[in-house]
């Protein structure tokens, strides 16, 4: 990937990547098609999943810009804030993070990632769904209070889910390409790329890479919070904001070059219906997998439900990203306990 043809912005080098490109042997027989995994659930121990792809070049930006602090949001078990926290501590950077919960006054104990954001040094500012709506505002502000004290602040919204923080998934659709490339077909046999959808970032880096490197994939996302509707757009809005960006020469039209596969939200975003995880331990004692109760259970339940209705919905090779999330599961340990 050193000789890369595409224009990369600079970029940390903050995980472990390449992450293994693995079978998934036993589910694949019982579903029909070969089922593949991508581990980005192994791209570090405190940074583990997703985020930090796109996290090494926002940080890099941060830096560039003379950031001290870095401010961001999310739910209160959010992955993506502990990732922020963690790479933050690495480089020296302040983190402070703006974390949704039903009570403000009476926040989560530290527990999965609370626990670590606390351990990490993170400052968390608690707010309210309704106060969330306007979280862009809210970092402005603490953005300009921590100005006033001299510290410049580097705002990341949601999820990485940014023009930039997108290049963190076309490099890892670089990555999986030389990880197809040792299989047999090759990059030349057609697949289908599934992943958890939930901020937007994740999805339009992967369908901006499998463009511009030509890959005959499809590209396939599993929502996990709101609906499909909402995703053509977003998704649509990283893409273009990034190709007109970075002068990519590429246009992703939304339904076409990515689709969202809707109805596996279940209860919403981040509550678990018992099937959801009934499946999470099915894999973990099938596969010796871990899959999250927030993204990858519920993405991997539909891939399930949908090739079970019709084995080749999805052709014959998938590739699955496992984009990380295992500490979701122990606010989950009283639902879990009723089907151990």
């Amino acid at each position: 990937m050193n000789q890369s043809p595409l224009p990369y912005p600079p970029r940390l080098k903050l995980a472990l990547t390449p992450t293994p490109l693995e079978p998934l042997g036993r589910v694949s027989r019982k579903l029909g098609p070969e089922i593949l995994l991508k581990r980005d659930d192994l791209t570090g121990a405190e940074v583990s999943g997703n985020k930090i792809r796109k996290l090494e070049f926002l940080l890099a930006e941060a830096l560039d810009q003379g950031a001290r602090t870095v401010i961001t949001c999310g739910g209160a078990q959010s992955n993506h804030a502990r990732a922020t926290t963690a790479a933050c501590a690495r480089l020296g950077l302040g983190c402070r993070l703006i974390l949704r919960v039903p009570d403000p006054g009476d926040p989560p104990p530290p527990s999965a990632n609370i626990l670590l954001d606390r351990l990490l040094g993170a400052e968390i500012v608690w707010i309210s769904p309704a106060e969330y709506d306007d979280r862009a505002g809210i970092m402005a502000r603490e953005a300009e209070a921590l100005a006033r004290e001299g510290k410049k602040a580097y705002l990341i919204p949601e999820g990485g889910s940014t023009p930039l923080g997108a290049w963190g998934y076309i490099r890892a659709v670089e990555e999986l390409a030389g990880d197809l490339a040792e299989l047999p077909g090759g990059t030349s046999q057609p697949l289908t790329i599934v992943a958890a959808t939930g901020s937007g970032g994740t999805l339009a880096g992967l369908s901006l890479g499998v463009k511009l490197l030509g890959l005959p994939a499809r590209v396939v996302g599993i929502n996990v919070a709101a609906d499909r509707d909402y995703y053509l757009a977003e998704v649509g809005r990283i893409c273009s904001g990034a190709a007109r960006t970075y002068d990519l020469g590429v246009e992703i039209v939304p339904g076409r070059d990515f689709e969202i596969l809707d109805g596996y939200v279940g209860l919403g975003y981040a509550v678990s219906k018992t099937e959801e995880l009934a499946l999470i331990r099915d894999l973990a004692r099938v596969e010796g997998v871990i899959l999250d109760p927030v993204y990858t259970g519920k993405a991997f339940f539909g891939l399930r439900a949908e090739l079970k209705k019709n084995p080749e919905a999805f052709g014959q090779r998938i590739v699955f990203f496992h984009t990380g999330g295992l500490t979701g599961l122990f606010p989950k340990a009283g639902q879990l306990r009723e089907i151990l």
